[in-house]
């Protein structure tokens, strides 16, 4: 079975085929001004796909609503909301259609062939301008009563700021900047990790925030939720020494608790720039099995 799997985002959207062990033919286009011309674009990829296509696979921004087959929320693709897209799009390729959150789509790709495979209980947390994630729940995604499961980001950590505000590499280096009298993006994160590597001590100091404001809020999804394992996912993930010194910073919360019964399973994912498009295929596998 050949899926045609694509991930729609806020700049680009990616494509590529699964042939049933992995993903192929990748590539990408710009994200179009319109919905019109989004699904010429999705169609145009379609078209020049030189296998036979069994299915869509689509990972997707917003809160994605499958039983009343649209999008809700917000996103940086306003035009895919408020309609039945899944009809639309079954309508254009005449091949089946799964869709799902994107956050949702990278977890499911780690639980599907990833870090997590075999586990139950996961909290994915994806670490990027700011937090998102998904939780599952015996092997399943747990999207919640609203479906906003996994919003992790909205967690409130100090002063009203939330976990999205403190806890990533962007906003790390987005404070440095406004402390050094700079536009925001003068910097990027790993400019400033570098930083405090070199002695920086502005730099050092927001390293340091960035570290703490992480495993603040890896402690209460560990102790909120009480997951087997918590999966770490974007661009920070593959920073070295990120684990050690997270592992380092739960120690001493355990210790300042007196919480010695286990000690967290944080561990950083397998995919990265496929795992949308990976976990958009793991969806479309269930959603087919399900509606046999």
């Amino acid at each position: 079975m050949a899926i045609l799997a694509f991930d729609f985002g806020g700049s680009a959207v990616k494509h590529g085929i699964w042939n049933g062990q992995e993903i192929i033919n990748k590539g990408k286009f710009t994200t179009p001004k319109t919905w019109e011309e989004m699904k010429a674009s999705l169609f145009s990829v379609f078209n020049e796909t030189k296998t036979q296509v069994d299915g869509i696979a689509v990972s997707a921004p917003g809160v994605v609503d499958v039983e009343k087959q649209m999008i809700n929320g917000i996103s940086a693709i306003p035009y895919i909301h408020g309609f039945d897209i899944f009809d639309e799009l079954k309508q254009l390729f005449k091949v089946p259609v799964a869709i799902e959150n994107d956050a949702n789509c990278a977890g499911l790709a780690e639980i599907f062939e990833g870090a997590a495979k075999g586990k139950q209980e996961v909290a994915f947390v994806v670490i990027g301008t700011g937090i998102g994630g998904a939780i599952f729940h015996k092997g399943q995604i747990a999207k919640g009563a609203h479906l906003y499961g996994g919003e992790f980001g909205l967690m409130y950590l100090n002063q009203g700021e939330t976990f999205s505000a403190l806890g990533t590499a962007v906003q790390m280096a987005w404070r440095y900047c406004k402390r050094k009298g700079l536009a925001k993006e003068t910097f990027s994160g790993e400019e400033v990790f570098n930083f405090a590597e070199a002695g920086d001590e502005l730099a050092i100091e927001e390293v340091n925030n960035f570290y703490e404001y992480l495993t603040q809020g890896l402690f209460s999804i560990q102790f909120s939720m009480d997951p087997e394992m918590i999966v770490l996912g974007g661009g920070v993930s593959a920073k070295e020494g990120l684990l050690e010194e997270i592992n380092r910073r739960m120690k001493e919360k355990l210790d300042h608790f007196g919480l010695n019964d286990f000690i967290p399973n944080i561990v950083t994912c397998k995919y990265n720039n496929d795992a949308n498009l990976v976990g958009a295929v793991a969806n479309f596998m269930t959603y087919q099995t399900e509606n046999q």
